[in-house]
């Protein structure tokens, strides 16, 4: 009895620690979880902090004067007849703090794109995970499958060359075959490890995540087709690629904070009012104080060449990003498209059929009608072909997320 209650421990703890989790609830766990866009988040609330302190003048400074020492009594620090206050305050000309702030609010857009495409990018992996962790574990289940018959094979035919009733060369050859088989399923396994180790960085979900994806719904995904042909896509990319949105509100920010670095060269006005108790011409005078910089020289001339500069360069890095977009987002539709025609030439019928003549060979096998070479060369390139088609399957879904990743919206239908 306790033997029973401890393998229902084990298999409970193996079956807890496995998930099955859709691609939206993966997502859905993405977005609440990750620490990588929890982070980006903290750059838009430092933005918005920096509006904040571009708005914030400079505070008033209030200065005093006492007498320090009287040489008619000489008395030091005789304060009784001679003292006086000023309070004064730094008044902005030439629109800097307008300036400043426009730039810091630029400054903050630049942080909401670079918010996106974090999130993009960090969801194309997700979702490319997902379907690589979906085809791996099919792989391997068939892998698996073809394992188990051979591996027993095997041991049947070591128990007959041992009697000397088939050859060692037969025996040989399904060794072969079962190393094949068992070097794939290591690969795989691997494979699977990986992807499930992305997983769980990405959707902060500790449990190993089993795809919960039915064969119809990869079907439909598989069938997806894009509203339009490459022309189209590269236009829609222009207009909702994030990285490149980024690289063109870049050069607004540049011109903003050229503006603003030229409004620096405008002398700033000191304005306050003093009083004095003795000091002046009348007793207990209030006077207005006055002072500014004289603009003998542009003290900001270098900031401003330097920002002029800045605002080139952003154009031909943003002339660059344009190129570079519209080369991935061709290239990567023709990946998709060649690999979708290859897939499409294969037809259900076709698959099926290796299937059926799969279980065929190896029912003709057991009952001796087909000769073990014919038997181990179908089976090699069963094997072959069976994780080929596996990897064109999954190479049209990552081609589409990829397309996803640059066009940056709902593209297959």
């Amino acid at each position: 009895m306790n033997k029973f209650a401890g393998l229902f421990i084990v298999i409970s703890s193996f079956m807890a620690a496995q998930q099955k989790m859709s691609l939206q609830d993966c997502e859905k766990a993405f977005q609440e979880n990750n620490l990588q866009l929890l982070a980006e988040q903290y750059n838009i609330n430092m933005a918005d902090a920096d509006i904040l302190q571009a708005k914030i003048w400079e505070l008033p400074q209030l200065s005093g004067q006492i007498n320090a020492y009287n040489p008619e009594n000489k008395k030091i620090f005789d304060a009784g007849q001679a003292k006086g206050a000023q309070v004064t305050q730094l008044i902005y000309m030439g629109g800097k703090k307008k300036n400043e702030i426009a730039f810091a609010k630029s400054s903050k857009e630049l942080a909401q794109l670079q918010f996106s495409q974090l999130l993009v990018d960090l969801r194309s992996q997700l979702r490319s995970a997902y379907f690589d962790l979906y085809y791996e574990k099919l792989k391997f289940e068939n892998t698996n499958k073809q394992l188990g018959y051979m591996n027993d094979l095997l041991a049947a035919y070591k128990v007959q060359s041992a009697k000397g009733n088939v050859s060692l060369k037969d025996e040989v050859r399904l060794q072969s075959i079962v190393i094949q088989l068992n070097n794939d399923k290591v690969g795989i396994n691997k494979n699977i490890l990986g992807f499930e180790q992305t997983l769980k960085v990405l959707t902060g979900v500790t449990d190993d995540i089993e795809p919960e994806l039915s064969d119809s719904e990869a079907k439909d995904i598989l069938a997806a087709q894009p509203f339009g042909d490459e022309t189209e896509l590269q236009k829609k990319a222009l207009e909702n690629n994030a990285d490149y949105q980024y690289n063109l509100k870049l050069i607004d920010n540049s011109k903003l904070y050229a503006q603003w670095q030229k409004s620096l060269n405008v002398p700033d006005l000191n304005l306050g009012a003093g009083w004095d108790q003795n000091g002046g011409t009348f007793k207990n005078e209030v006077n207005l104080l006055v002072g500014i910089p004289l603009p003998l020289w542009k003290s900001n001339k270098g900031n401003v060449d330097k920002a002029n500069f800045a605002i080139q360069q952003n154009q031909k890095n943003a002339d660059f990003q344009k190129l570079n977009l519209e080369a991935k987002v061709q290239a990567a539709y023709k990946t998709w498209k060649s690999e979708y025609d290859q897939l499409a030439q294969i037809k259900s019928d076709d698959l099926n059929n290796m299937e059926l003549v799969y279980n065929g060979m190896v029912n003709n096998f057991r009952k001796g009608n087909v000769s073990l070479i014919e038997f181990t060369d179908f089976m090699d390139s069963y094997r072959e072909t069976a994780l080929q088609i596996y990897d064109m399957k999954n190479g049209i879904i990552q081609s589409a997320e990829q397309l996803n990743q640059l066009v940056q919206m709902k593209i297959f239908y």
